[in-house]
């Protein structure tokens, strides 16, 4: 027990302590070069200023984020219905997966920047766009995951399952989607961490409300310290729906977190 417990404490400072202290020190000195050397605000604002712009523009953050939430929820949902119907479908024969694989991953060589303004012409400036611009970005890594995911499951658990009469929905459901979660989830995690962005990427091209339209026009306008606030916001964001990822996943997954607390990762 007191084993386990001198465990626990030091993966607490390995993970919190530790990164919270080393991030503490790069902004004390952040404010001390930016103070030392004269550095004017437009061009590098110190940490105190990011702070007191975001305290100053926390009611213009608020609105323009409940917007950018919104589309990257939806684009995000999209993103794993998707993503996990791919998976299945390459799963489902080995013909299909030769042939769609290298189309997935031909889409992500294409600058998601570039095609983002085709949706506006298409589409228009709603929400569509930024949803499809969102779900995007974020479908690939679910797939690709647990398209290996569905790969990796042991075989031999497949075959005894089909020598007691099993179908290929009861195998999918007791074996298959059991043990793929954890690469279910691994994708999950970069999706949702890259979904924010892809939000403010749709918001760039064209939009009236978001965070990424409010970064634009901080940065025409010369407002740096308020677009290093944005981009704070931008990355607390990101943060959360990683937090709630990985929230889902230990609730839905009790028992790979057990087992990878015993082994001591």
């Amino acid at each position: 027990m007191r084993k386990l417990r001198n465990t626990d404490h030091n993966l607490l400072w390995k993970k919190i302590v530790f990164p919270a202290w080393l991030l503490l020190l790069l902004l004390v000195l952040w404010e001390a070069a930016v103070r030392i050397f004269q550095i004017e605000k437009w061009i590098l604002p110190g940490p105190l200023s990011i702070v007191k712009s975001l305290i100053q523009s926390k009611d213009l953050l608020i609105d323009h984020s409940i917007q950018t939430i919104y589309e990257t929820l939806i684009g995000l949902g999209a993103a794993i219905i998707i993503g996990v119907i791919i998976a299945v479908v390459i799963e489902s024969s080995e013909m299909i997966r030769l042939a769609v694989y290298p189309l997935l991953v031909i889409s992500q060589t294409v600058p998601i920047i570039a095609v983002a303004p085709l949706f506006l012409m298409w589409f228009g400036y709603g929400l569509l766009p930024k949803v499809i611009v969102v779900a995007l970005v974020c479908f690939f890594p679910i797939a690709v995951n647990l398209a290996d995911g569905f790969r990796l499951v042991d075989r031999d658990k497949i075959r005894l399952l089909k020598s007691m009469g099993a179908n290929r929905l009861q195998i999918f459901r007791m074996v298959q989607f059991p043990e793929s979660m954890p690469h279910f989830f691994s994708g999950l995690r970069i999706a949702g961490t890259y979904s924010i962005m892809g939000a403010v990427i749709g918001e760039w091209l064209g939009a009236s409300k978001g965070l990424g339209i409010f970064l634009t026009r901080s940065s025409q306008s010369f407002l740096t310290e308020r677009v290093f606030a944005i981009i704070l916001v931008i990355v607390i964001l990101s943060l959360i729906i990683f937090g709630w990822i990985e929230m889902i996943a230990r609730i839905l997954m009790p028992w790979h977190y057990k087992h990878k607390k015993l082994q001591g990762k």
